[in-house]
């Protein structure tokens, strides 16, 4: 037996490799970065450690069947900042903060939104769905096609059912953990708050890349082999099924399974073309532009996430899906409690503004737009200008370069319309070829991406 390659270290690459390895197959990982995590990255500097992905852990039961993690339970979750300068904590019981009318508001969506997450867990998350008919099978089930609301958007939800605005740009914010338009995104996306305020949202002391290092020791302990600085440029057939891989140096590495956890539109352009499956995914999820500061001294007002909305959300909207830069952008801070991240009265600060992918902005010189939203956050929060010790700008070319996600589209393509629910699927158009990550089913985001590992390493079964 040839046994299993596996495609890029990122999260999900090595979730499958040890699931699998522990069902005992011969299993080997080819990553082409110097390091594992994928978009999971980190960034040291004089001292401050950066997560420069994700920066929330949900659903921790998750990735409890295959690693410990030192968990932190953030309350609140997110802090979010408004125009009219009002905030709004989410935890568990921010809703009495909101005034009568607005709580029963979010209270009728809230049990909407139980309904919403238990339809999605049951049906789309943890099984495969691998074409409409899959969605479609709801319809004897009314209760749970009702709750999905096919054709309905998340914005369509939010306006029929809260009357406070800042409770539907807050819903709305929701969007963009798929990478979507709340305007074109389905209804569906309400499972996301729902999972993360039922759930709790969750910090890894030391940073979420240390989600990286234990699945990588998991790994080696169960006898996976990892290949870093060793990038796959074709995946091989031989007739109508999986024969192996080529590597950049040309060596030709035989498999009976390959497990791709490259973006999947790179797959079907590059590593496999099938020029069909590439054009359905030509268009790019939101983006990440990003600043990395170091900050001296202590910033009290913050809490762990930050969120600063504008005025006009639609704007921004309106001008990242149409390639362009945002001029007044939401703004998300992440400022972490956590001594293993920054000296002593410092602080490590990630700031995250949606953009637009590299397909559609020149990001050759990014330094003005970050002193704009250095500006903007002054006029909107903490000005900490003149205590940052240095930046780090990172950008979707910069994160295209990194871990050839085309576009640098973090979420692969946007959900968005009546198929936004599935995402592409998780086994290949060959036979003994699957796709895991945030880029296929069941979405983004880190349990999404480990469930996808989790629905693949069941479908290839033992050895």
């Amino acid at each position: 037996m040839a046994g299993v390659v596996v495609i890029g270290a990122g999260v999900g690459g090595l979730a499958v490799a040890a699931r699998l390895a522990a069902a005992g197959h011969a299993v080997t990982v080819f990553e082409q970065a110097a390091t594992v995590g994928g978009k999971l990255g980190r960034f040291a500097r004089d001292g401050f450690l950066f997560d420069t992905g994700p920066s929330l852990f949900t659903l921790p039961q998750v990735a409890a069947e295959l690693v410990d993690l030192d968990l932190v339970r953030l309350d609140p979750v997110v802090r979010h900042r408004f125009a009219d300068g009002s905030t709004i904590d989410t935890s568990s019981d921010f809703h009495a903060a909101l005034g009568a009318e607005a709580a029963e508001d979010w209270q009728r969506l809230w049990k909407r939104a139980a309904r919403v997450w238990e339809t999605s867990w049951r049906h789309v998350l943890t099984s495969t769905v691998d074409s409409p008919l899959r969605i479609a099978a709801l319809a004897w089930r009314l209760p749970d096609l009702m709750a999905i609301a096919p054709g309905r958007t998340l914005r369509d939800i939010g306006r029929r059912h809260l009357r406070d605005p800042r409770l539907r740009m807050l819903l709305d914010r929701y969007a963009t953990y798929a990478g979507a338009d709340p305007r074109r995104a389905p209804a569906a996306l309400l499972a996301i708050p729902y999972a993360e305020l039922h759930y709790g949202g969750w910090y890894l002391r030391g940073g979420l890349g240390t989600l990286a290092d234990a699945l990588l020791a998991r790994c080696v302990d169960l006898g996976v082999r990892v290949e870093l600085g060793t990038a796959v440029t074709a995946i091989i057939t031989a007739g109508s099924a999986i024969s192996g891989v080529r590597l950049d140096d040309g060596t030709f590495v035989a498999a009976d399974v390959v497990v791709s956890n490259a973006d999947v539109l790179q797959v079907y352009r590059d590593l496999l073309p099938t020029p069909r499956r590439a054009t359905k995914l030509r268009e790019r999820s939101l983006g990440g532009f990003v600043l990395l500061l170091g900050v001296r001294g202590r910033t009290p007002e913050m809490t762990h996430h930050n969120v600063f909305f504008p005025a006009d959300y639609d704007a921004e909207f309106d001008a990242v899906f149409g390639g362009r830069l945002a001029e007044d952008p939401t703004l998300f801070v992440t400022v972490p409690n956590d001594p293993a991240v920054a000296p002593p009265g410092h602080e490590a600060w990630f700031v995250l503004v949606n953009a637009a992918p590299s397909t559609t902005v020149d990001w050759t010189n990014p330094v003005p737009y970050a002193d704009h939203i250095l500006r903007v956050l002054a006029e909107r929060g903490p000005d900490v200008r003149d205590r940052v010790l240095f930046r780090e700008i990172r950008t979707p070319l910069d994160l295209e370069r990194a871990t050839m996600t085309p576009g640098g589209a973090i979420y692969g393509s946007p959900s968005h319309g009546l198929t936004g629910l599935l995402r592409p699927p998780n086994r290949g158009p060959v036979r003994g070829l699957f796709l895991v990550g945030g880029s296929v089913h069941p979405g983004g985001g880190l349990p999404l991406v480990m469930l996808s590992a989790k629905l693949v390493a069941d479908r290839i079964g033992p050895a």
